[in-house]
């Protein structure tokens, strides 16, 4: 390989890792303004912190836990060590076709994606520290683990899991992790009357979070035109090429087909399952966006669309399972979805894909509830009845996020 091709390839890996990181604006802004008013500022000093913390801790041991090379102990168990020395050791082109500081930028702000799911689905009621503790355990471990079984090379990619930009890895972990700190939350004060019927509680500014589902949307050709990894050569350049063109067509995809649903279940085009449906399609089509036609990503993307919209309407209605932004529906089922959708395009057996998201998923889960348990029994990670209904910008953070609004 040539010096050009690698400087290319660090370069583009490292300009889709700064699109990626534009996400954590997108997810900012999309919780922000699914929450009421009263909990805004919360929600952006929440996600300030999140990637701030998944910069750290990945750079303290995950990256190394998440890559170990020949220092992994078994396809199950990786190595752990630190990774605070990257970068200061000399960098030269034996590593691969990019530099490995622009590998580490690139995975570290996925990291920080899939905590920010963890940030919407417990939001208005879960206390700040309690909730940054588990953001440096899900970043600087939980996550890294998982990771390595598929990408560092552990046993799910020798099973042969398939999982291109990470539906599974990213989408579904930080669902999981989402749905166990649900469960042990429960639901926010006056979300369900007694006779258990579920009450609408809206959010404070659709045109904001609107704007946070566009730029996730943008951010997302970053998210999978960069896990390609080059485009020093034609094929590489092509291959990137399709991913965007899919990228972008599941998306479409997932608005329509979400806004279809709603009209046709409720009679109205229900704006927050419009903004759901766009992230739907996007995560439909993460495990796969190389390999299938515009037509069948679009019809992924539909399919992810329709699939939020019952997930969040019934994750409500029947389960009580309380998310005020349909993060677990948005990143976990419908990261299901993408995961069994890779057999749609490509020859991978899809019991290789239900072991994959099975293993994700339970591992996340259960890891994450243990450490939320012990955590809400240690110092209790929900906040007091009065500062929910205060809000908890008046009781944690002391700036209010619309401070002239009558």
């Amino acid at each position: 390989m040539s010096e050009l091709e690698f400087a290319l390839n660090t370069f583009y890996l490292l300009m889709s890792g700064a699109l990626v990181m534009w996400m954590a604006a997108g997810f900012t802004m999309l919780e922000a303004g699914l929450v009421r008013r009263k909990n805004a500022s919360t929600i952006v000093t929440k996600n300030f912190g999140l990637f701030s913390i998944a910069c750290v801790m990945y750079l303290v041991c995950g990256f190394y836990i998440m890559y170990p090379g020949d220092n992994a102990i078994s396809s199950l168990i990786p190595g752990f060590g630190t990774t605070l020395g990257l970068g200061i050791s000399s960098q030269d082109m034996s590593y691969g076709s990019y530099s490995e500081a622009s590998d580490f930028f690139f995975q570290v702000v996925f990291v920080a994606t899939a905590m920010s799911i963890v940030s919407g689905a417990v939001a208005e009621r879960m206390k700040l520290m309690p909730f940054f503790f588990f953001a440096i355990v899900l970043t600087g471990f939980i996550y890294p683990v998982q990771g390595y079984w598929k990408w560092g090379g552990g046993f799910l990619d020798a099973l042969g899991y398939a999982d291109f930009a990470g539906s599974g890895v990213v989408h579904l972990c930080g669902a999981a992790a989402a749905l166990a700190a649900v469960l042990i939350l429960g639901p926010r004060t006056g979300k369900y009357a007694e006779d258990g019927s579920s009450k609408a509680i809206p959010g404070s500014n659709i045109p904001i979070a609107g704007l946070g589902a566009l730029i996730l949307w943008l951010g997302w050709f970053g998210f999978n035109g960069g896990s390609q990894l080059a485009v020093n050569t034609a094929s590489d350049a092509i291959a990137v090429g399709q991913v965007f063109l899919n990228t972008n067509a599941s998306a479409a995809g997932g608005v329509l087909g979400a806004m279809a649903a709603a009209r046709l279940f409720t009679g109205k085009v229900d704006v927050t399952m419009a903004i759901n449906g766009a992230i739907a399609g996007l995560v439909s089509i993460t495990a796969a966006p190389d390999t299938p036609t515009g037509g069948l990503a679009t019809l992924i993307g539909v399919i992810g669309g329709v699939i939020v919209f019952f997930s969040v309407t019934y994750l409500d209605k029947m389960f009580k399972i309380d998310d005020p932004v349909g993060a677990i529906s948005a990143h976990g089922v419908v990261g299901i979805w993408g995961i069994v959708a890779v057999c749609l395009s490509t020859d991978v057996a899809l019991s290789a894909q239900i072991i994959g998201a099975l293993t994700i998923f339970v591992w996340t889960f259960v890891v994450s509830g243990l450490v939320l348990y012990v955590l809400d029994k240690a110092v209790g990670i929900r906040a007091s009845e009065s500062d929910e209904i205060a809000g908890l910008d008046q009781a944690e953070i002391g700036v209010e996020s619309y401070a002239d609004a009558e």
